[in-house]
C-alpha cells in the first residue's frame, strides 16, 4: 500500500532525528519519523533493572548553544535536571592524577613525570615541524614523546580499537585538551590549574539521560518499532513491510553504511566506498553494587594494557537515584572488542577494579551485565575523507540528509547530534521553500 506523500520523512529517532523533527514543527513542516526500535533515544536511553538504571555508558550533555540549552530546560523539570562540574581522572602507575593527563603530570613516578614534561618542553619549541599525516605523529608533535607514550597513544588505541597511526588526526581538535606550556608546567607541580576540555561541565536528569529522550519524543510524531527495508531512490519511497512512504526530502541518521545497504539503484563506486567505512563495537559492563562508591570520580581513563578496561564510569555519581539507597553502579568499557565471554571476563575486570579502589571484593557486585553497542566510534582512518566525499553527495543529490553521528559519520557529543538535526531541518525547510 503506498500512503500519502509527506514533505519530509525522518529515518532514526535518536537525537538528531528527534531533534530534526522538533525544528521541522517550528517551520511548519509536514514531516513523519520513524523509528526501528521499540524505544526512542538510540544510544541515549535508560533501562531500569532491580532498582538500578543504566544508561548505555556515559552520555551526559555538554550545551553551550543557546537554542539548545532552552530546549532541554523547557524538556523537564529544573529540579529534575542539573549542571554538574566534572570530577574526572587518569589511573596509571599505581596512582590518580587529574584529568587531563597531559596537563596534569603531578603524583606520577618522579621518572615519568620528567619523562613526560622534558618531552613536552622539547615539542613545544622544535621547529618547522611537517603536517601530521596520523594521530601518532599528531601527539608527538603536539604532546612529546612521554606524554603519547605514557597515555595518548596507549589510551587512544584501546578507545578507538586500533592502532594510532592508522587514524588521522581530523576527529580530535575540539576533543582532546591541547594545554599551553603555562599549564603544562603548574600541573607537574600540582598548582591549581583550569579546568581543560569541552567536557568541564555536564548537565544530566536525575532518572537518566533516556528521560531526556523520551521528553523529546513526546513532542514529535514518533512511530516506534517501525523498520525500513529499503530506500527507492527513483520514486523516493520508504518501503516498510506494511506500506510505501512517498516523501520528497529524506533526512537519514541511519549508520551510513547501513542506510548505503537500504538503498536501491546505487552506484558500485557508492557502495565500495561505504563498504571502506570502519567503525567498532565497544563491549561493556553495568555493574550495580551493594554498597556506595567512596570513590568521588564521575569517570577515571584507564590507559595501561594490563587492565581489561580502558575507562570506569560511575552512574550513581551522575545521579543518586540511579541506584537504591544505599547503593551504587558503575559502567566499564571493555578494551576486547571480540565479544568477550563474562565468566572470563569478569575476575579480570573485578582485579582492576580493586586496584583502582572501586571495589573491596566480587561480593560487591549484587548484579553484572555485559552489553554492547554495534555503532560505538567512527574511524577516522585514511580513506575516511574520500569515502564520504563519495557517498555524501550522491545522497544529496537524491533528496537524503544524512545527518547524525552516525548519519554524518563523525566523532561528536550529544550536543552536536541535536545542532546537527537542526541543521538538517533548516536545510530541509529551505529546500522546500519554507521557513530557514
Amino acid at each position: 500500500m503506498t500512503g500519502a506523500r509527506f514533505p519530509v520523512c525522518v529515518l532514526g529517532g535518536g537525537l538528531a532525528g528527534l531533534s530534526s523533527s522538533i525544528f521541522l514543527q517550528r517551520a511548519s513542516v509536514a514531516h513523519r519519523l520513524f523509528e526501528r526500535e521499540t524505544v526512542a533515544g538510540g544510544h541515549a536511553v535508560t533501562v531500569e533493572e532491580q532498582g538500578f538504571r543504566f544508561d548505555r555508558t556515559g552520555h551526559l550533555l555538554h550545551l553551550r548553544d543557546p537554542e539548545m540549552q532552552a530546549l532541554a530546560a523547557s524538556l523537564l523539570p529544573a529540579e529534575k535536571y542539573r549542571k554538574l562540574a566534572r570530577r574526572s581522572a587518569v589511573f596509571s602507575h599505581g596512582v590518580y592524577t587529574r584529568y587531563p593527563f597531559q596537563a596534569n603530570t603531578f603524583g606520577l613516578p618522579p621518572e615519568v613525570a620528567y619523562e613526560c614534561v622534558s618531552g613536552f618542553i622539547a615539542a613545544h619549541f622544535a621547529k618547522d615541524q611537517p603536517p601530521a599525516e596520523n594521530f601518532e605523529q599528531y601527539c608527538l608533535q603536539h604532546f612529546g614523546a612521554g606524554i603519547s607514550k605514557h597515555f595518548m597513544l596507549p589510551y587512544n588505541a584501546r578507545l578507538w580499537g586500533v592502532p594510532a597511526r592508522e587514524i588521522t588526526s581530523e576527529w580530535c581538535q575540539r576533543f582532546v585538551p591541547r594545554p599551553k606550556l603555562e599549564d603544562v608546567l603548574r600541573g607537574a607541580l600540582g598548582a591549581a590549574a583550569p579546568e581543560l576540555g569541552y567536557n568541564a561541565s555536564f548537565w544530566y536528569p536525575e532518572l537518566g539521560i533516556g528521560t531526556f529522550s523520551d521528553a523529546l519524543a513526546e513532542r514529535t510524531p514518533i512511530e516506534l518499532g517501525r523498520a525500513a527495508r529499503r530506500v527507492d531512490l527513483s520514486r523516493r519511497l520508504l518501503v516498510f513491510d506494511d506500506e510505501e512512504v512517498p516523501f520528497d526530502l529524506l533526512i537519514s541518521t541511519v549508520p551510513l553504511p547501513a542506510l548505503v545497504a537500504l538503498l536501491s539503484e546505487a552506484p558500485s563506486a557508492v557502495v565500495e566506498a561505504a563498504g571502506r567505512l570502519r567503525y567498532t563495537h565497544l563491549h561493556y559492563l553495568d555493574i550495580g553494587l551493594t554498597a556506595p562508591n567512596l570513590n568521588p570520580y564521575h569517570w577515571i581513563y584507564v590507559p595501561e594494557e594490563k587492565y581489561p578496561f580502558y575507562r570506569v564510569g560511575c552512574y550513581s555519581h551522575f545521579s543518586e537515584k540511579l541506584a537504591p539507597a544505599g547503593k551504587s553502579s558503575l559502567y566499564v568499557e571493555l578494551a576486547d572488542r571480540r565479544g568477550p565471554s563474562l565468566p572470563r571476563i569478569l575476575p579480570e575486570v573485578v582485579r582492576g577494579l580493586i586496584e583502582l579502589g572501586l571495589l573491596k571484593s566480587e561480593r560487591d557486585i549484587e548484579l553484572c551485565r555485559l552489553r554492547t553497542l554495534d555503532f560505538a566510534y567512527v574511524i577516522y582512518d585514511h580513506h575516511y575523507r574520500e569515502s564520504l566525499d563519495t557517498i555524501l553527495p550522491f545522497l544529496a543529490d537524491h533528496g537524503i540528509l544524512s545527518t547524525g553521528r552516525y548519519g554524518a559519520w563523525n566523532y561528536s557529543s550529544m550536543e552536536d547530534a541535536l545542532l546537527m538535526g537542526r541543521r538538517a531541518a533548516t536545510d530541509a525547510a529551505s529546500q522546500l521553500g519554507g521557513a530557514p
